[in-house]
């Protein structure tokens, strides 16, 4: 079995493939589009649980005012 952690000699040989494959003009562009997808990420990550939140009040608003009769 393979083990599961990547090493430094891993992260050089997939760092020198993508070298290869987009080639050094690209990378820059290849580097800002990641970070951005992961900044992206994180926020819906953080939006989600305040939207959470957000609808459990609705919820409690409108069924507080539904049980009053």
């Amino acid at each position: 079995m393979i083990g599961g952690k990547i090493g430094m000699p891993e992260i050089l040989i997939l760092l020198a493939i993508i070298l290869v494959i987009f080639g050094p003009s690209k990378l820059p562009q290849l580097a800002k589009s990641i970070g951005q997808s992961v900044t992206e990420l994180k926020d819906g990550l953080q939006k989600k649980p305040e939207e959470d939140r957000e609808k459990e009040t609705e919820v409690e608003t409108t069924s507080g005012t539904d049980t009053k009769e």
